[in-house]
């Protein structure tokens, strides 16, 4: 499906995976809004994208209804959404020590993903499509991953729903492994290399993910109109070791 000259929306476009796949979309000839909670990353976004005339922004917390109802009022008709966003920050941490702050990644995993549903099914056409990102943890949970492995797996759950309700409308979801993307700075801090390259010589493929592999998967989901209730697994084998 050639996607020049729509319209795609992606939440988390600033950085890592949706920055990958904005960068992608734009060279297809596609119109993409970024959209994230920091106006400076997104600033920093657009120059590293090349301050693309086909390229906008918009600053949205997708944990509060009231600012995704306005994201598409504001941006009105769009051919495909996409959400690849996720706040970890306190997330990991064992079950005796574990605070309603990692709350936080309840919101940008499964209330934001519904609620950019909610506002935004009625902005697609009926060939559109919503895309979400989970994660190799609901398969593979790491300790102190509880509230992260949950949210995936429910999530999962949430593409199979909404695409039965929102049908002909397309949702799905990629699942990644692990990729190199600056959220392991939070999750592994200095030992952020170590981690990965300890992963990668586990992986059947010999190596961990970088952005453009999970671009690659979300492009592919929101061009085929034969997919839907789907999680498409991008994790280097990982399920497998």
């Amino acid at each position: 499906m050639s996607i020049e000259g729509q319209k795609v929306i992606i939440v988390g476009g600033s950085s890592g995976m949706g920055l990958a796949l904005a960068g992608r979309l734009l060279e297809e000839g596609a119109w993409v809004t970024i959209a994230g909670r920091g106006q400076e990353k997104l600033a920093t976004a657009c120059r590293h994208l090349g301050d693309h005339p086909k390229l906008r922004t918009h600053v949205v917390d997708i944990g509060r209804e009231e600012e995704v109802a306005a994201l598409f009022r504001e941006c009105g008709p769009v051919d495909h959404i996409v959400s690849t966003a996720a706040e970890i920050e306190g997330a990991y941490q064992l079950l005796s020590s574990l605070e309603l702050a990692a709350e936080k990644v309840v919101q940008s995993k499964l209330y934001g993903p519904l609620l950019l549903a909610k506002y935004g099914a009625s902005r697609l056409p009926s060939s559109g499509s919503i895309t979400y990102t989970s994660g190799i943890a609901a398969y593979r949970p790491l300790a102190r991953g509880a509230m992260v492995a949950a949210v995936n797996a429910a999530l999962e759950g949430l593409v199979r729903a909404l695409a039965v309700e929102l049908a002909p409308i397309r949702v799905n979801a990629v699942s990644p492994g692990w990729v190199d993307t600056p959220i392991w700075s939070f999750v592994a801090g200095d030992a952020k290399q170590a981690r990965l390259d300890a992963m990668a010589q586990r992986l059947p493929v010999g190596r961990v993910g970088q952005p453009e592999d999970i671009a690659d998967a979300i492009r592919f989901l929101i061009g085929n109109g034969f997919t839907t209730g789907t999680t498409l697994h991008v994790e280097g084998g990982h399920r497998l070791v």
